[in-house]
């Protein structure tokens, strides 16, 4: 254990040790076990368990009922002990299982391993439970923050953190010494570190080497957790397999497919079919538009013969998805939940995997790295995969940036598509996406700014756009405008302009736990999947709703958790789905919570019409026109360069 009074080394001190670990395993002085934890690639795609029977479908894999884990007898009373609620009893048990108590007893800091609890809820608990012996810079405490770290950074996107950016967290939580508790945590196993070279400039040739003549590239240690390393590695390993089992195509069939090309729909469409028929992977990239693009690619292959499949992030982008495939191609579009479950689309194979040719993935920008490391890893070799998706769209709600990472390691040919969004809106659209803030011409009204003073006049104005004006000025029903704003919280979040919208539209005493039949809802029963729909009835199976694919029921335990109700949406739970027409709120303050990719995700909501409901002044300018949000911190394009260099012919 460190002591709490000694003094921290200078960082430079402790970033030449880490750095001399890092040179230690590599030599072989050390062994990798005892500081340099990188899970090793798999030399081959593992076992697979048999698939179900002919006929039969495997349950939702992608997003697993959660199995009920027993409260330990003592441990509510352990927690009550130690000042915590012991209403929590069940949220620890899911957390740490059935030694969930005796856990605690020996490490009180595995409190922060539950969801929602913070460092000093888990100190007061620690105190209360360990007396004077519960310090700072306690070998349990630093571990446990360094993991809380890295799980916070993943709610953020990140798949990895640099070192020095968690020793600064953990500083910031009073920890004496949090360069060596870095090192710490890394020796036990409880994180895992990598190196990460910076890529060469643009035109430098050779490796650069320092005075001694070693190599002196640049290299930044990056802290993660096992499962998203793992899944990166993963995700990068699939990828490289397609690429190594692919054929190129026989005489014949690249005259097939020439042909197919020649009859695309597009120029954009015809070159994507070109692309896909000599290369395994392929990055296609455009706004809303562009999604006829890979439809006609799936509808093409399945005319040629091919099994292939196109799959949405949403239900609403899946039946978008559906309406631009031939009437005998519409079984091909899913969504990737779906896919993954089994519930859509061809289901898997004796050997578990999924019988296709060709899967294009639609909305890939909302990809995160263990979603595409499922998709791929259920490939067969020698598939062709396109992923598909808008770059200026808001990122996955979980962590990682596959289509970026893709795209910027150069892993396969590129397709931009040069179909723009059409109208007024699709005008307004494009020019926030290269940072720029439009008036578009809009003489039929298809963008509309509505200028506000305050919350309330925000709020009000809304329920009358929604309720009043735009069904009146356009023909549209309540039920094709969405509102979006930037969160839950506020006097202009979710919550209060939905309760306004109730109240206006649909008023009742919520008998169905808060809702009413008619009521629209939005069930979100997995981070980054919301699907919209309206409340029908209730029953002992639980609150019934209905969306445009028919009746589902919530089970009564999932309501309070997955459903609220939906006339107004965040842009990350809209993301993937789309409305005739938006109404989008900006606070006041929208200058200091929202960024260009949020404007452009909530503005592109809208089909044929958006109005803007506008308290921020020149702050929405401010927004569009400053810089885009931060890349996330991942490993995926460093890995995938590893594997490009590692494939190339000798003296390339």
């Amino acid at each position: 254990m460190t002591a709490d009074n000694a003094s921290p080394p200078p960082p430079e001190d402790a970033a030449a040790r880490l750095r001399a670990a890092v040179k230690a395993v590599e030599s072989g002085e050390r062994p990798a076990a005892s500081f340099f934890a990188e899970p090793a690639r798999p030399a081959a795609r593992p076992a697979r368990a048999a698939a179900p029977g002919p006929g039969a479908r495997p349950g939702p894999a992608a997003v697993p009922a959660p199995t009920p884990v027993p409260v330990p007898e003592g441990l509510p009373a352990l927690l009550a002990a130690g000042g915590t609620p012991e209403g929590l009893a069940g949220a620890v048990a899911a957390a740490l299982g059935e030694a969930a108590e005796q856990e605690l007893r020996d490490d009180p800091w595995r409190l922060l391993a539950v969801p929602g609890v913070r460092p000093d809820a888990a100190d007061g608990f620690a105190r209360a439970t360990l007396g004077a012996e519960a310090g700072p810079g306690d070998e349990r405490r630093t571990r446990a923050l360094t993991v809380w770290l890295l799980e916070r950074a993943a709610l953020a996107g990140h798949t990895a953190v640099a070192a020095a950016t968690v020793a600064k967290g953990l500083a910031a939580q009073a920890v004496p010494e949090p360069d060596e508790a870095v090192r710490d945590a890394v020796e036990s196993g409880a994180v895992l570190v990598f190196r990460d070279a910076a890529p060469p400039p643009p035109g430098a040739t050779g490796t650069p080497r320092g005075e001694d003549g070693e190599e002196d590239v640049p290299v930044t240690l990056l802290l993660g957790l096992d499962r998203y390393a793992l899944a990166e590695e993963s995700l990068a390993d699939g990828l490289s397999r397609l690429r190594g089992t692919f054929e190129p195509l026989a005489e014949e069939a690249a005259v097939a497919w020439e042909t197919a090309a020649g009859g695309a729909p597009s120029p954009s469409a015809a070159e994507l079919l070109r692309a896909v028929a000599a290369h395994p992977v392929v990055v296609h990239t455009g706004g809303a538009a562009a999604r006829a693009e890979p439809a006609a690619l799936v509808a093409a292959a399945r005319s040629l013969g091919l099994r292939a499949c196109a799959a949405a992030h949403t239900a609403d982008g899946r039946r978008g998805l559906a309406a631009l495939l031939p009437g005998g191609a519409a079984d091909a579009a899913v969504t990737v939940a779906g896919l993954l479950s089994g519930e859509e689309g061809p289901g898997r194979d004796g050997e578990g995997l999924l019988p296709l040719d060709l899967l294009a993935v639609l909305d890939a920008a909302q990809l995160s790295a263990e979603a595409a490391a499922s998709l791929v890893e259920a490939l067969p070799d020698g598939a062709r995969l396109v992923l598909s998706g808008d770059q200026a769209l808001l990122g996955p709600a979980g962590p990682g940036q596959v289509l970026d990472d893709v795209l910027g390691a150069d892993f396969g040919p590129r397709v931009a598509s040069r179909t723009p969004d059409e109208g007024p809106v699709g005008e307004l659209v494009s020019g926030v996406g290269v940072g720029e803030l439009l008036q578009p011409e809009a003489p039929g009204k298809e963008v509309v700014v509505v200028p506000v003073r305050d919350p309330g006049e925000a709020v009000h104005r809304t329920v009358q756009l929604v309720a009043d004006s735009i069904p009146r000025a356009f023909g549209r029903s309540v039920a094709e405008i969405q509102v979006i704003t930037p969160g839950h919280a506020g006097p202009v979040g979710t919550r209060a302009l939905n309760a306004a919208l109730k109240e206006r539209l649909n008023p009742g005493p919520g008998r169905f736990g808060g809702f009413d039949p008619g009521d629209r809802v939005a069930h979100s029963p997995a981070p980054g999947r919301t699907r919209t729909a309206t409340v029908a009835s209730a029953d002992a199976e639980g609150l019934w709703l209905e969306d445009a694919d028919g009746r589902f029921v919530v089970a009564p335990a999932q309501v309070a958790d997955t459903v609220r109700h939906g006339w107004a949406l965040t842009a990350h739970q809209a993301v993937g789905s789309r409305w005739p027409a938006a109404v989008v709120v900006l606070p006041g303050d929208a200058e200091g919570t929202v960024d260009r990719s949020w404007v452009y995700t909530a503005f592109s909501r809208g089909e044929g019409h958006l109005s803007v409901v506008q308290g921020s002044g020149p702050g929405l300018a401010a927004v569009v026109t400053g810089p885009p949000a931060p890349p996330r911190t991942t490993r995926l394009r460093t890995l995938l360069r590893e594997q490009l260099a590692a494939s190339a012919p000798a003296g390339a």
